[in-house]
């Protein structure tokens, strides 16, 4: 509770008709003594999806080989203290408290975003505690984001690129949205290039071209392939024979792909086959395809229902999706639980999915103020020639379900605020 009074108060520091800038958390770091200074064995990571798979995919690869990471996500899924890993583990309830009341104090009432001063709060922490390597994921954008205030890296990770975020941006295009991603990456050290579809690849290209980074870009410099035991990685280095990744969904071996080239291409650590071996089949990343197997949600459907979660909220992940769903089982219907923020491209989403999805129940977003009402998001999805009905609650969409089809698959999806609240009720 004591947290989540001060969440609250930093909530009402920043006017929303300040325009986005950097000057305030670089007056605010000043003011804490310059802690981004103190950090250099930094790898930064941009993108619209796949962000924090790789994340926990790197972190994995590098604890395995006996490294210490400090790591900052966002958004954090089910718990505040998930933005702030530590060293091997997330920051305490009192250790968290006392960090953002003394940057609260340091800040001292001036206009600053929530997420300028909670980031501001991790760096300040990360200077004071070393590790090895510190990774660190920007937000919706990154030219004018609050985690692009470093001089040096190790590496930036550029992971797939789609429409997402519009209502940040002037015209909300592709071209726009790589130009904030990319065009500001710090050279002198490396950059990776994942998966990308082909026309946004070429506008990566581009936006990095004049950058003095090595690049290191899927297709050219690295690769990967399925085979039925695993898959075959590749790079300059060599070539590697590996299972499949603890993850469900094809395109995650992309994700960790990436997460490989990373590692073992910075020269400053010693990463060894055995050590990705073991590493990717034990990562662990909640709601991305995320099967609920047991917990008190299971009392609502039948044994043989299959509930699966996944944060999806934008065209990209829609598409991922998509495929992921064409690998299961034909004879199992797939009903779909969506509730989204309004800020989404709601029928575009809905309309990626149309052929694989039976039936659609839409929810209003718990403990959240902006989503989109489920009338009318039922309705974008009749729209889109899909059946579909309101609920209640997350309860009774399930227990809905079940009781129409005691074999389906309950798909629930559409924001990772839906997601968390899943997961908090399972």
């Amino acid at each position: 509770m004591k947290i989540q009074k001060i969440l609250k108060r930093l909530l009402q520091l920043h006017p929303k008709s300040e325009p986005s800038t950097l000057n305030r958390i670089k007056r605010l770091l000043k003011d804490l003594n310059s802690p981004e200074n103190k950090i250099s064995n930094l790898i930064q990571v941009v993108g619209t999806n796949g962000k924090h798979s790789l994340i926990v995919s790197a972190r994995e690869i590098f604890e395995t080989a006996g490294y210490t990471c400090n790591v900052n996500i966002s958004p954090s899924l089910r718990k505040f203290n998930e933005r702030y890993y530590f060293s091997g583990k997330y920051i305490l309830d009192e250790e968290l408290h006392d960090l953002l009341v003394e940057v609260e104090q340091i800040n001292d009432n001036q206009s600053i975003s929530f997420h300028e001063i909670i980031t501001a709060a991790w760096i300040l922490h990360a200077s004071r505690n070393k590790s090895d390597i510190n990774i660190m994921e920007a937000g919706a954008l990154f030219r004018l984001d609050s985690s692009n205030v470093f001089q040096k890296n190790l590496c930036s990770v550029i992971m797939p690129i789609g429409i997402d975020h519009k209502d940040f941006l002037k015209e909300g295009t592709i071209d726009e949205i790589v130009y904030e991603k990319c065009s500001h990456l710090l050279g002198g050290s490396k950059i990776f290039v994942s998966e990308q579809k082909n026309d946004v690849l070429e506008k990566i290209k581009k936006n990095i071209a004049n950058n003095s980074s090595e690049k290191f870009i899927f297709g050219q410099d690295y690769d990967y392939k399925k085979n039925t035991d695993g898959f075959i990685y590749k790079d300059k280095i060599g070539k590697m024979n590996l299972p499949l990744p603890n993850l469900s969904g094809d395109f995650q071996i992309s994700n960790v792909s990436t997460a490989i080239a990373a590692a073992r291409n910075l020269d400053q650590f010693k990463i060894t086959e055995s050590h990705i071996k073991e590493a990717i089949t034990k990562i662990r990343s909640e709601a991305r395809l995320q099967s609920i197997t047991r917990g008190k949600l299971r009392k609502y459907v039948s044994e043989s229902n299959q509930i699966i979660v996944d944060g999806a909220h934008n065209c990209l992940a829609a598409f991922a999706i998509k495929k992921y769903l064409e690998t299961l089982n034909k004879e199992k219907k797939i009903f779909m639980v969506l509730s989204m923020m309004k800020n989404k491209e709601h029928k575009a989403f809905i309309q990626i999915l149309k052929e694989k999805v039976h039936s659609i129940t839409t929810l209003d977003m718990p403990n959240q103020t902006n989503f989109i009402k489920k009338e009318e998001l039922s309705k974008i999805a009749r729209s889109c020639g899909i059946p579909s009905k309101t609920g209640n609650s997350i309860e009774e969409a399930l227990k809905d379900i079940a009781s129409e089809n005691k074999n389906a698959t309950i798909f629930c999806t559409g924001s990772l605020y839906f997601a968390a609240e899943i997961l908090n009720l399972n």
